[in-house]
Formats: C-alpha cells, structure tokens, sequence
C-alpha cells in the first residue's frame, strides 16, 4: 500500500503572535495534533533559519511568531523545547538576538543554544553518503521540529524544508561540503537528502507568511504570501510549495535528486493538502534568484568536460558600488579563490559555483551571472 503525504496549509495575513498561533496550531490539528509530535518529558529541538543578523522584516530568518508559536505547542504537549540552529558564520545567539527570536526564547523560557559539536555519524542507509557530520547537540534531542523559511537560494534556487536541516551541520564544517560537491549541486542536494533522512525531522512548519524572493536567500526582496504549512514530510511540503511557486521540480536540485530515487513524496501529485486549496496557494510572478535556472551545468552528464560545464554555470559577480570590502566573502569561500586588495576578485577558473559568498554576503553586493556559453547559446 502506498505511504499517504499530507501537508496542512494555512493561511495567515501577518505575524500578530495570536494569529500566528492559530494558524500554526490548526495546520498542526490537521495532522493529528502536537501530540503525534511531541510528548511529555521529550527534549524538542526546535530548529529555526538562522542565516544572518538581519531585523525579522527582512525575511532572512524564520520569524519570532512562527517560533513562539511551535515553542508553545511543544510545551502544550508536555514536552521541553529547546531553539538551536548553527550559522556558516558567526553566532546564532547573535543572529536570534538581532531577528527577535531570542526574546521570543527568554519570554517564554526556553534554553537557546548553539549547534557546535561535531560528531561523526555512520549513515548505512544513505543513498549516496554513508557517513555524515553532525551537530552533537542535534543528535542529543529526543526529536527534532524544523522551523524553515520560504526564500529563493542562488545555489539550489529555493531553500525549503529539507535544506533548512543544513543548519545542523556546525557552521565551520559547511565550507567543505560545498567544496567536496564542487560544481555540481546534485551531489550537494544528495548529501542534505540524506542529512534530512538521517535527523528525520517529526514536524516541519513553514514560515511563508512572508517570504523572499530574487537574490536570497540573504539579500532579496521580502514577499507576502500569507501561508503557513506544516507536515510530517519535509519533502512533500517542498513539492507543493515549489508547485504553488510555479518551479519546474526539475530546477530545484533536491527535488530533482529525490524524484530520481523514486521518493514518492517529490512529486506534489502525490501529496494531499489539508486546509487551504491548491489555487489558494497558487503565487503569480514569483521572483527566481537572477537568471533564473542557474546550474544549467548540473542538468549535464557526468562526463562533460569540467572546462564546459563552468563555462555553462552561471558565476558569482560582485558589485563594486555596493561592497563594501568587509571580507566576509573572502573568509567563507571554501575554495579560496577570493581576494580582496582594492576590490574583490574572484579566480572564476578555479570557482566551484557554490555561492557562500552571495549567501553570506551583508550588504546584497553579490549576484549571479550566466557563464559566457550559456550567454553565446540562450536557447539552452
């Protein structure tokens, strides 16, 4: 018998914390309630999108409503919630201070913490990866409630639910799984497929009340949709959500791998929506990061020549009215092929295309750009 995907789907206009925790709390209910989540005397982590210190308007982290909301579910089961999210650079307390969701940890008192220790895990179950590195901390909770928000990503072009699990890789440890994928972004949607599988998160609850679009996942432009979802499958959340967006599945990395593993949960036909209809949900001209499908080179065989695949993949560009010249590019590229002297450079030859200098950028100074064969040749 197939395996039923259900995904609840509610809508709420703004982060009023009372609204929040209606719409978050029925989506939940739709699922068989908190209680098929989350039970007496479980630690819960709680694991948010911490990216950068940015206000809460921004759209760059999961909003403090959305938190506060999932923290009280947790405790209405009986349960002890604990907040905790690894950045790729810098604090996360930091990072929850600046977005409000520290307060949201203080008001209700919960313990916030830093995922930092990392452990070696064997993943005989992996697809691809049988050994993953991992947060200490993740491990050590009795369950884990993924907290993500709905924003565009340069690299895998949406970061969703499944990615948002990422952050429980310590922050220093990312730079070199992007490097180990290289070019290529289906061997880095692999290695979170099966992070995501490992952790196997219990409940995920999207924060797309508001979410970002164009060049995120830190620098774009914040976008209504006044949508939370929630479901036991992070992966058939992603499916619809790419749908509503109007995404071909096949642009999106993880959902491109996880359909060529046959994951039923992938394709959004599969899946059953509570609450909201899918024309409810349906978003018109959303915004992609720029040039829209930007790992052309990810759709090609295995055995295309490196110096052709770089030169159909789109590039990180820097704009130099808007940098600032903070470094921090520099210090997170894993491939170390960033410079600054008067300027920042980029040796593009060298370039893994993994876009940790756009993401972590602070100021937007960073965008992509079509690689010069994908401009010679536009109808690919």
């Amino acid at each position: 018998m197939s395996k039923e995907f259900n995904v609840a789907a509610l809508k709420c206009a703004d982060y009023d914390e009372g609204r929040v925790y209606e719409a978050v709390k029925r989506a939940v209910d739709l699922l068989g309630g908190i209680s098929a989540f989350a039970s007496g005397g479980e630690r819960i982590l709680v694991k948010p999108n911490l990216l950068a210190a940015k206000p809460a308007e921004a759209a760059v982290t999961t909003h403090p409503a959305v938190v506060g909301a999932v923290i009280r579910l947790v405790k209405e089961a009986g349960a002890t919630p604990v907040v905790g999210d690894s950045p790729g650079i810098g604090s996360a307390a930091k990072i929850a201070e600046k977005c409000g969701i520290m307060e949201v940890c203080a008001r209700a008192g919960v313990e916030f913490i830093e995922l930092t220790e990392l452990v070696h895990v064997e993943n005989p179950g992996g697809h691809t990866f049988k050994r993953l590195e991992v947060a200490r901390e993740a491990l050590d909770a009795d369950g884990i409630i993924n907290l993500p928000k709905l924003k565009t990503h340069a690299q895998m072009l949406l970061t969703l639910g499944v990615k948002n699990l990422f952050g429980c890789v310590p922050g220093k440890r990312k730079p070199q799984w992007h490097l180990s994928a290289g070019v290529d972004t289906s061997h880095f949607a692999a290695m979170i497929l099966d992070l995501h599988d490992m952790l196997a998160p219990r409940l995920t609850v999207m924060d797309g009340i508001v979410a970002m679009e164009g060049n995120g996942p830190g620098s774009g432009d914040p976008r209504p949709l006044g949508v939370v979802y929630a479901s036991a499958s992070t992966l058939a959340m992603d499916a619809v959500i790419t749908e509503s967006l109007g995404v071909d599945p096949a642009d999106v990395p993880i959902l491109r791998v996880a359909l060529r593993r046959g994951e039923a949960a992938a394709a959004a036909a599969n899946v059953t929506l509570l609450g909201a209809g899918r024309e409810d949900l349906t978003v018109r001209s959303f915004s992609l990061p720029p040039q829209g499908r930007l790992n052309f080179a990810s759709h090609l065989p295995y055995f295309i020549d490196r110096r052709l695949r770089k030169a159909l993949t789109s590039r990180p560009h820097v704009d130099r009215k808007a940098c600032t010249l903070c470094n921090i590019c520099v210090e997170v590229c894993p491939a170390r092929v960033m410079d600054r002297t008067d300027r920042i450079t980029i040796d593009y030859d060298s370039c893994i295309r993994c876009y940790c200098c756009q993401e972590m950028c602070p100021h937007g100074a960073i965008e992509s750009r079509e690689g010069w064969l994908k401009k010679v040749l536009p109808g690919l």
